[in-house]
């Protein structure tokens, strides 16, 4: 897969558009029998279409619970949640299902692929799911954008970690939602794919989608639009760069 090197898209006017991710004095606690966990405590952000978005922090700072709360895969114990115009707070399950299958993409860390369907068929079933038409043909070009066009009919346990990762990237890809989240999408894989990797993903961001990607990578944070850097449960900074602009992706090394 050839590396591509566009220019990266400058920061969104913020004044233009509502935001599509909005939390407001959110947090997230669990009861671990007579103690409380907190895991996010007085969150509140809004975040824009357009934006290539990092949540960046170390083990437990919470960055995977704020992703899941976003992605209506988890409740907020105390605050308000709008995503894409939808209120997630106080929604049923039914309707946070069909948030998710309309609204969400999600790039999970444990890749999350059906171990008895090839690559293109568990990208095209997240498609069926999502009532796309030619669902064969979206999957298909969505898998040789992330580089594995010779690999569509292997399955997953004959696919390395890296190359399962693309394969779950790509069904995030293909479905075009306008929320993209990914929890540590490069973390499976060799420098070079995994800056191709981000590429793409800023190239979702680029297309009017917002995309908010969580690593622990501080590398990672140099071409993002913003970063929100979270600690214990808290959100101890939030702004744009390092430089005030994204740099190039071609200048990332790690």
């Amino acid at each position: 897969m050839a590396q591509t090197r566009a220019p990266q898209p400058a920061v969104p006017d913020r004044a233009l558009s509502d935001a599509a991710v909005r939390l407001e004095q959110v947090a997230r606690r669990y009861e671990i029998g007579e103690v409380s966990v907190t895991a996010l405590e007085d969150v509140t952000l809004e975040i824009f279409p357009g934006e290539f978005t990092v949540i960046l922090g170390p083990s437990g700072s919470g960055k995977t619970t704020l992703l899941n709360l976003i992605g209506a895969l988890d409740a907020p114990t105390e605050g308000r949640i709008v995503v894409a115009g939808r209120e997630l707070t106080g929604a049923s399950r039914r309707e946070l299902c069909r948030f998710r299958r309309e609204t969400i993409g999600f790039v999970f860390q444990t890749f999350n692929l059906f171990p008895a369907l090839t690559a293109i068929e568990n990208v095209e079933f997240g498609l069926e799911v999502a009532g796309r038409r030619d669902s064969r043909r979206l999957a298909a070009e969505s898998l040789d954008r992330v580089g594995l066009g010779a690999r569509l009919r292997h399955f997953p346990h004959e696919l390395s970690g890296g190359e399962q990762q693309r394969v779950a990237i790509a069904r995030a890809l293909a479905a075009s939602r306008p929320v993209l989240l990914a929890d540590e999408p490069t973390g499976e894989l060799d420098f070079r794919t995994g800056v191709q990797i981000l590429q793409l993903l800023h190239d979702q961001a680029h297309e009017g989608r917002c995309v908010l990607v969580v690593t622990h990578n501080r590398e990672i944070s140099r071409v993002a639009h913003r970063v929100i850097e979270l600690s214990s449960g808290h959100v101890v900074s939030d702004g744009p760069p390092p430089g005030g602009q994204p740099a190039d992706i071609a200048e990332l090394h790690w």
